[in-house]
């Protein structure tokens, strides 16, 4: 893409880079040659499982390239990888009990979060949408007053709507439940007027409904929503490896092929994306 040809002609590519003197998690990472992963099961296109227990996704693929340049930092000729399954509630506690390494799922960066863990430079960003059913008539926040919205527990989006429904003074009932498969089901059987959750994971589960196309992702946008690679806090040496392995994947052009992979049907990134990109592509 223009960006990246930018990036190369400006000499802002950053090569390989040798790790500093190892500590925290990267030190462990070294010796044991073994790297931890949390990822989730029902974050399609981002994190997902496939019917052999492999992990797929967006985030799943551009982590992998971030192993792979971690190998090369600590002058390793590989680094396994061993993949921990983790759920919306419990992502951030894997990640700060040291059961996983990073986390490579669908996790907005938020400064609340950041109390408990860290987070790399920006990987995506997406926004809280609503799926409604096609012939409820709804097209918007509004049309849901004296209806109910179902979220998932312990998100972003659960805040997000809490404080647009005070914004706007809407009567509206929010129904919280515990995963994606939940909210997709109170939406289909009536139990709910709207599935409140990141666009893109909207449109992920859509593929897992009775009747596809029965349900429309509403136009409305209610926040943006940057994501990142869930870090250990305060782990310096490990989002510094991190975060030099996306700038290389960044300033290599390299985002561009993993994008398309997932997302290209949509076409080409937005700008706000491409913006992410280019800033997080961080000279040596």
């Amino acid at each position: 893409m223009f960006r990246a040809a930018i990036l190369l002609a400006i000499g802002l590519i950053a090569g390989s880079v040798q790790a500093q003197a190892l500590e925290g998690r990267l030190k462990r990472i070294a010796e044991t040659k073994t790297i931890n992963i949390g990822v989730r099961a029902d974050a399609m296109p981002f994190s997902f499982m496939m019917a052999g227990g492999t992990p797929e996704g967006f985030m799943v693929d551009l982590c992998q390239r971030v192993v792979r340049s971690i190998a090369s930092q600590l002058k390793l000729p590989e680094l396994n990888v061993s993949w921990v399954l983790v759920t919306v509630q419990s992502r951030f506690d894997v990640v700060a009990k040291g059961n996983a390494d990073m986390e490579c799922g669908a996790s907005t960066i938020t400064l609340g979060r950041m109390k408990q863990v860290d987070f790399s430079s920006v990987t995506f960003v997406e926004s809280t949408g609503l799926m409604v059913k096609a012939a409820s008539g709804v097209r918007s926040l509004s049309d849901l007053a004296g209806r109910k919205i179902v979220v998932i527990r312990g998100t972003t989006n659960e805040r997000v709507v809490a404080a647009q429904l005070k914004r706007r003074q809407l009567n509206t009932t929010v129904v919280q439940v515990s995963s994606g498969d939940e909210a997709l089901a109170a939406l289909e059987s009536g139990k709910a007027d709207a599935f409140a959750s990141d666009r893109l994971l909207l449109v992920g589960a859509v593929s897992k409904a009775k009747d596809p196309r029965s349900l429309i992702l509403l136009g409305e946008q209610l926040s943006i929503e940057p994501y990142g690679i869930v870090l250990p806090r305060g782990d310096s040496a490990l989002r510094l490896a991190v975060n030099t392995a996306l700038a290389q994947v960044y300033a290599s052009g390299e985002i561009d092929e993993i994008f398309r992979r997932w997302f290209g049907q949509f076409g080409p990134p937005p700008a706000i994306m491409d913006a992410a990109y280019l800033l997080g592509a961080f000279p040596e």
